[in-house]
């Protein structure tokens, strides 16, 4: 399987470590993007409009001035410096060492700044979003599109993709049309009315990546993805937000692929 993670919006900085080597990075076929991408962040972060031109708001100044010194902040695995909902949900950190070895080469965080890391490539704490027109690259997803294709295409054939990536991340690279994808969509159930849900998905998503690293085999086609989210029915998730009440899994439910696009995996909390 392999299973494709957004970046969260906040980073943890690491508490000391080496800096980050590019060429150090899994798929190294990105490592030349990557630079360039890395020097164009720094230059636009040090400019006095730098706000404006990576597009957040001015309460973010501090982490655009971070980049700055991005080739010499220290670096941690990204399963730390990505924190959130979601890999909170997933727990990472508490992996066995057999289920973080399944991690390091089942999961992938699609990323602005690096186009995609495992969890134990060590990164440091940036700030820098898909949706992002970058002076000298471009638009990001479009500029990462073929670098991205190029390194994964061949890592998913023959296998399967749950992609619970948001759809800026989602934009950088989508599987090949032979490939197995299936992309997460979460649903709340209450009064026998269902709707789409955020903060709630983000946590379920990673409920499921969790359980999908942490069972006794790994998945490797669509069926068995589904019958893996099959065994979380019936578990509470978490305490869901705005009600403090219990979230179960109520359902799991496969749709047929479209004409264009993943199939979706739709899970049904309460």
């Amino acid at each position: 399987m392999l299973v494709l993670l957004p970046p969260s919006e906040g980073k943890t900085v690491p508490d000391g470590g080496a800096p980050v080597d590019p060429a150090s990075l899994g798929l190294p076929s990105l490592t030349a993007q990557r630079e360039r991408v890395l020097d164009a962040l720094v230059a636009a972060s040090a400019r006095a409009d730098a706000i404006d031109v990576l597009g957040v708001t001015p309460g973010l100044a501090a982490e655009v001035a971070r980049n700055v010194d991005l080739r010499s902040a220290p670096a941690g695995p990204a399963s730390s410096v990505y924190t959130g909902v979601l890999y909170e949900a997933a727990g990472f950190g508490r992996l066995t060492a057999a289920q973080t070895r399944r991690a390091a080469t089942s999961v992938l965080t699609v990323s602005a700044l690096w186009g995609a890391v495992s969890p134990v490539d060590r990164i440091p704490a940036y700030r820098l979003s898909m949706g992002t027109t970058l002076p000298g690259v471009g638009a990001l997803a479009t500029a990462w599109r073929p670098h991205l294709t190029a390194a994964l295409d061949e890592r998913a054939s023959g296998d399967v993709v749950v992609d619970c990536r948001s759809a800026s991340y989602a934009a950088a690279w989508r599987p090949a049309a032979r490939t197995e994808w299936l992309a997460v969509k979460v649903l709340r159930e209450v009064d026998g009315k269902r709707s789409v849900v955020s903060h709630n998905a983000k946590h379920t998503r990673g409920v499921l990546t969790g359980h999908l690293l942490r069972r006794r085999t790994a998945p490797t086609t669509a069926r068995g993805v589904v019958a893996a989210a099959q065994e979380l029915v019936g578990t509470t998730l978490a305490t869901a937000v705005g009600t403090g009440l219990p979230s179960n899994l109520l359902e799991v439910s496969l749709h047929p692929r479209p004409a264009r696009g993943p199939r979706t995996l739709e899970l049904v909390v309460s």
